[in-house]
């Protein structure tokens, strides 16, 4: 699924750093502080995805975990390169203790899921949550206004099954306060699984989250009167992962070299922070390297150029949300991007397995829109104030079959 600007009317400006003990929760709101006389920081070009020469590939910028995890250590310099204006928007993280093999456990479950039978898949399926949890195959929209077919999806909440008791918000806020629907008689391995990494990309994103905020306040944001990044995270009950299964496709000679967006459309995330793994290519149930270098993710970049995003295989990566690039004031900065599908013709029958955890805020969180939104302007009302719950539904109503 899953910051610009955000104003505050409050006199102290800014953002800082989340102390280790948290602290009482408030609206979720941005000081223009000493920045109140600038222009915001544009974060990248809106220009129509035109067709370009084969895009160049980059890697991303990467920071071991060992440095991570120091909580004083100055990692300014890599977070502006990798997530400020001129970044791409993603960081990957070396080295994460335990990773490749809770890894390798779940994206080898992602066929099973797509292979279960018809009739326990639709038990699966949770239509009163937009299919935001569960099994869901063709239902989410794609940048053609198509339904996507090209893969399957198993959603669920690895922090909590049962994010609220409240049967007001779980009417209200179907797509994240329902509750946790897993395969326990068909593939009960599955909870296990999913559950492990997502708390893992849940715990290592939250590192990157404090450093987040310390470059941020660096930039000139000034101290944070309300949440920081980390703490958002660290207070929501909204996180959501996602167990994807790209379906394989045939393909022929003639149509090698087919469009970047082949398998996943174009889209940016909207929540906080977005954790992925490398994928995982399968064919004829055996293990294999990428079959099509020209394959995988692709970012649009600032200046309007398509690039291929590569990292490494053990490398655990995260994408800035456009709720954080508003919260930073544009310092942090989200971008548009897409997944290629293998589109030669020894690509045939290969299957594509991942996952991402999608870290945002809490339903409540408000969230005051400034009177320039870089995005969803026909959504989200200038210096109006919408919760996360509230701004999420209406691009699950944009992206979705369902009440418009």
């Amino acid at each position: 699924m899953e910051i610009g600007l955000l104003v505050r009317t409050q006199t102290q400006p800014g953002w800082a750093p989340t102390t280790r003990g948290g602290g009482r929760r408030r609206p979720l709101a941005l000081a223009l502080g000493r920045l109140s006389s600038r222009r915001p920081v544009r974060c990248r070009c809106l220009a129509a995805m035109q067709t370009s020469p084969p895009p160049r590939s980059v890697r991303t910028v990467s920071i071991p975990f060992s440095d991570l995890k120091e909580r004083d250590r100055d990692l300014s310099g890599k977070i502006e390169e990798g997530l400020g204006p001129n970044g791409l928007g993603i960081i990957s993280i070396a080295d994460v203790p335990g990773f490749p093999v809770l890894r390798k456990t779940l994206l080898r479950l992602a066929p099973k899921v797509a292979n279960l039978p018809e009739d326990v898949k639709k038990e699966l399926e949770d239509p009163d949550s937009r299919f935001n949890f569960g099994w869901s195959h063709g239902k989410e929209k794609l940048e053609s206004g198509k339904l996507d077919t090209f893969k399957g999806s198993f959603y669920a909440n690895p922090i909590l099954d049962a994010p609220t008791t409240d049967d007001v918000l779980v009417r209200r806020y179907p797509s994240y306060c329902r509750t946790n629907i897993w395969p326990a008689s068909h593939l009960p391995e599955l909870e296990i699984a999913f559950k492990a990494l997502g708390k893992l990309m849940l715990e290592v994103g939250l590192m990157l989250a404090h450093h987040c905020d310390r470059y941020v306040m660096q930039q000139g944001v000034g101290p944070y009167d309300g949440e920081s990044l980390e703490q958002t995270i660290a207070s929501s009950r909204c996180h959501k992962g996602r167990l994807l299964y790209y379906y394989p496709q045939q393909f022929s000679k003639q149509e090698e070299g087919g469009s970047v967006s082949s398998w996943c459309g174009w889209h940016t995330d909207h929540g906080s922070l977005t954790g992925l793994t490398c994928a995982l290519f399968t064919k004829n149930s055996m293990e294999i390297p990428c079959p099509d270098s020209a394959a995988g993710l692709y970012i649009r970049t600032r200046d309007d150029k398509v690039v291929k995003v590569t990292f490494e295989e053990n490398e655990l990566a995260y994408q800035v949300g456009e709720t954080t690039e508003i919260l930073s004031r544009g310092r942090l900065c989200a971008t548009p991007h897409c997944v290629k599908a293998p589109s030669s013709e020894n690509a045939s029958n290969v299957d594509r397995s991942t996952f991402a955890m999608f870290m945002q805020p809490d339903w409540d969180e408000k969230l005051k829109f400034p009177s320039e939104i870089p995005y969803h302007q026909e959504l989200i009302p200038p210096n109006g104030t919408l919760t996360f719950g509230e701004y999420s539904e209406r691009l699950v109503n944009k992206y979705y079959q369902g009440k418009t």
